[in-house]
């Protein structure tokens, strides 16, 4: 957002330097990111008038100019601008004085050059007539600036300029406006912070306010279809303007800030908008069918084209204003080709209205369209500044373009806002900024602002007050937004630093969830797996696709979770598994040369659900996933390649569950396909489900156009802090002093009996002499039936004693005992 500092002035007359305003507006609030200087001071440029004009004879493209410069003598200057004259009143840059002008070498830049007195083709050149870009006025270089016929001869320039209302140099500010300020989208609503930070009066333009009704209702209607949408709507009628270009003091005002000059009725829109924030519509009056405004939703599909000659699709429900017969401009965003101001234009309808700021901000979105009318209705302008601002730029049309107001006004007003009123406790605003601030500074300030202060008649004390927020500050809503427009203007820098702060009496400890996301992350980045962070929001059939009540642990079942306004198809959704996310990384890695793919990412999927959660019917949880394709090694010229396989990811997954203290890990095979898995491991702790860990199914992998076999893991970690919090705490104990007893046992099982469970059973009938079991072989084939598979265990035993032969024995018999009766084992002999 541009602010001129010339302009500014014009409502609150300060003193300050460029440098010295910047600071101040940053330190409460607005942050100033950039300031330029533009223009010159323009010292030994003159007035001039030119006597005589005649061709000069050695070059056929420059014109040699006696030019009366107030000395009582003239001076020959060559010029080569091709609509110089006689009897012109031109600016002559006098010899010996220095101007900022384009580089030879690089036309974007300028460089300062000093005008010495020149021979040119055998012709003396004693100084030089200016153009706009030669002053640093404009970008206008088609010819020489000519000045009014009532200029005085001999007169500085800068002087000329100040008798018209301009200013040969300016200081522009570059602020960053933050969506909660929309007051300081405008010269105005910034020079109401300066007036005060410094005490000053504030001085807006005096506007003569019509009444509603009145002639301009018999020229014109307005019917609201969509309240909502757009609670006000303020139309004026001026007749018999001149389109021509605006004076010299208001291009310059917007020159300084960016904009390009058009003609003085589109100029004036944009000067009261820059003026007071409120953004206004000129429409060509005799193009408004039926004398009917409308204001309504689209349909969806329909066509129109804009002031920019750009043909837009409208979305469903943007808002529009039509005439008697078709859309004439979007609402808050941009006019249309049909309606706008030509130079043809004699009579102009303004358009100022208040539209809702989510409404607008939708339909800009959609179509892709980004204007200075749609930066402010997005943010939210004054509800009830639409009058002041028709009225001004009405005035302005009468002033600078010829016309004649038609008096009275259209003001269709459905909904007129409630006002905002707050309790604001003076205690309260010295016990949140630490400092005392006494009342009448606080009355004094939010007065400054434009709020209303009155004592609150309901306090017992009488010291509170009761606070109206002005309309044009959507943003203060509670007492502590009053406290900090107290605190910015009071001045963040004179709140004392504490000599001391409060600390709690404890040693601060890493959250669990933090604490075990670090341990994940040290172990699958040992084990060779990257981090990835992938897009939240899926296409709808991807989510719907993946939206599998056997992933990440079966914490949540329900319906995909779609976006009311999607920026596009490809993010119509949010994710419920993590999945396809990893698969686009493990494509992009793979269609990139990389053979060995290991990944993992922790992040948040999404369900409906009508078990509750932060925001009812849905529900929400971090999930994590590990996904791994490709050789386990690459094949190199000492080593062959072996390719992954189900197994080396489920050993990586046991080893962090084991890592995280997970208690009583059981994995279930199923080997019944679902679209997504082949076959897969059901992951519990207990009774409580956890994640799936399996193979992708082949379908998937061809969607994915993925060549390798890919196996994943996805667990709810959410679940999984839960059950790893209690067991963090370390415990240390000494190394016992007593040997261990090691015992290898066999077992002949069903061939479908999961192994995991069976350790489970040794790890119950072992105890409490049992410290460690482990698999160390499995074997299928002669002599072991076909439909039976061996399976060799290790056991460890050991107590806080010598363990005797006897004991375990006994511990051994109980083992093969539970197996014999919960899967059918027999020893093998």
């Amino acid at each position: 957002m541009y602010i001129s500092n010339n302009w500014l002035t014009q409502y609150v007359d300060h003193d300050l330097d460029a440098e010295t305003l910047a600071e101040a507006l940053t330190m409460a609030g607005l942050e100033v990111e950039g300031l330029d200087v533009i223009g010159a001071a323009l010292d030994g440029v003159v007035v001039g008038h030119v006597e005589a004009v005649r061709e000069h004879p050695n070059a056929d493209r420059l014109t040699l100019c006696d030019v009366d410069l107030g000395t009582g003598e003239t001076v020959q200057i060559a010029c080569g601008a091709p609509n110089v004259a006689a009897g012109q009143k031109v600016p002559v840059a006098t010899v010996g004085t220095t101007l900022m002008l384009p580089s030879r070498d690089n036309p974007d830049e300028k460089t300062p050059v000093t005008i010495e007195k020149a021979t040119l083709r055998g012709e003396t050149s004693r100084g030089m007539i200016c153009a706009e870009d030669e002053l640093g006025l404009s970008d206008d270089h088609s010819g020489i600036m000519v000045l009014r016929e009532d200029a005085e001869v001999g007169q500085p320039f800068a002087d000329y300029l100040r008798a018209l209302g301009t200013d040969p140099q300016d200081a522009v500010l570059d602020i960053a406006i933050t969506p909660n300020r929309p007051d300081a989208t405008s010269h105005l609503g910034v020079a109401r912070d300066v007036a005060a930070l410094y005490d000053l009066p504030l001085q807006r333009p005096e506007v003569d306010l019509p009444s509603e009704g009145g002639e301009a209702a018999e020229h014109v209607t307005v019917d609201i279809q969509a309240p909502e949408a757009c609670p006000r709507y303020v139309a004026l009628l001026v007749r018999g303007v001149e389109i021509t270009e605006s004076p010299a003091w208001l291009k310059q005002r917007l020159t300084a800030i960016g904009l390009r000059p058009r003609n003085v009725i589109v100029d004036i829109t944009n000067f009261v908008m820059h003026e007071c924030g409120q953004p206004l519509h000129a429409f060509d009056f005799d193009q408004i069918a039926g004398r009917k405004i409308v204001v309504d939703t689209a349909a969806g599909g329909e066509t129109f084209t804009t002031l920019d000659d750009k043909e837009h699709t409208l979305p469903e429900d943007t808002l529009l204003i039509g005439d008697a017969e078709r859309p004439v401009a979007l609402a808050g965003i941009m006019g249309g080709q049909n309606s706008e101001v030509t130079d043809a234009t004699t009579d102009v309808l303004i358009e100022s209205a208040y539209f809702d700021p989510s409404t607008i901000r939708r339909a800009a979105k959609l179509l892709g369209i980004a204007s200075d009318s749609s930066y402010r209705f997005e943010r939210g302008v004054d509800r009830v500044g639409q009058v002041w601002a028709a009225a001004r730029a009405a005035q302005l049309m009468v002033d600078l373009a010829g016309g004649t107001l038609v008096p009275g006004m259209v003001d269709a007003h459905p909904l007129p806002p409630e006002p905002v009123v707050l309790t604001l406790r003076p205690e309260r605003v010295d016990a949140l900024l630490g400092v005392h601030v006494p009342t009448d500074r606080i009355t004094h300030i939010l007065t400054k602002l434009g709020f209303e202060v009155t004592p609150d008649g309901d306090d017992q004390n009488g010291e509170a007050f009761r606070v109206t927020v002005p309309t044009w500050r959507p943003d203060v809503e509670r007492e502590v937004d009053l406290i900090e427009e107290v605190a910015r203007i009071y001045g963040y820098d004179q709140i004392p630093e504490p000599a001391h702060s409060r600390l709690p009496n404890r040693t601060p400890r890493e959250l669990p969830v933090a604490q075990l996301r670090r341990s994940t992350r040290a172990l699958l980045s040992g084990l060779g797996y990257r981090e990835t962070y992938t897009n939240s929001m899926l296409p709808l059939d991807t989510a719907e696709a993946f939206n599998a009540p056997t992933l990440g642990g079966e914490a949540m079942h329900g319906p995909v979770v779609e976006t009311l306004n999607p920026i596009s198809q490809e993010m119509k959704a949010l994710r419920p598994s993590l999945l396809p996310g990893l698969l686009e990384v493990v494509r992009f890695n793979q269609n990139h040369g990389q053979e060995v793919l290991r990944f993992y990412e922790f992040g948040h999927v999404f369900r409906r659900s009508d078990d509750g959660g932060v925001v009812p019917g849905y529900a929400e949880h971090e999930a994590f996933i590990t996904v791994a394709s490709g050789p386990v090694v690459e094949t190199t010229w000492d080593q062959q390649g072996r390719p992954l396989d189900v197994f080396d990811l489920k050993g990586v997954v046991e080893q962090l569950l084991t890592a995280l203290r997970i208690p009583d890990v059981t994995m279930t095979p199923s080997y019944d396909p679902t679209p997504v898995m082949t076959y897969h491991l059901q992951i519990a702790s207990g009774e409580t489900p956890v994640g799936v860990l399996a193979r992708l199914a082949d379908d998937v992998m061809d969607e994915y156009d993925l060549r390798e076999p890919v196996f994943f893991a996805e667990l709810d970690w959410s679940t999984l802090v839960g059950l790893a919090a209690p067991y963090l705490e370390r415990r240390y104990a000494p190394v016992s002093r007593f040997p261990v007893v090691d015992r290898d046992i066999a077992v002949v099982v069903p061939r479908r009996q999961p192994i995991g469970p069976m350790m489970n059973l040794i790890r119950e009938a072992g105890r409490p002499l049992l410290r460690h079991v482990g698999v160390f072989d499995l074997y299928q084939g002669e002599h072991i039936d076909a439909d039976k598979k061996s399976v060799a265990f290790s056991l460890r035993f050991g107590a806080d004693r010598t363990l005797t032969d006897q004991e375990v024995d006994e511990r051994v018999a109980a083992i093969l005992n539970r197996l014999r009766q919960e899967t059918g084992a027999t020893l093998r002999q």
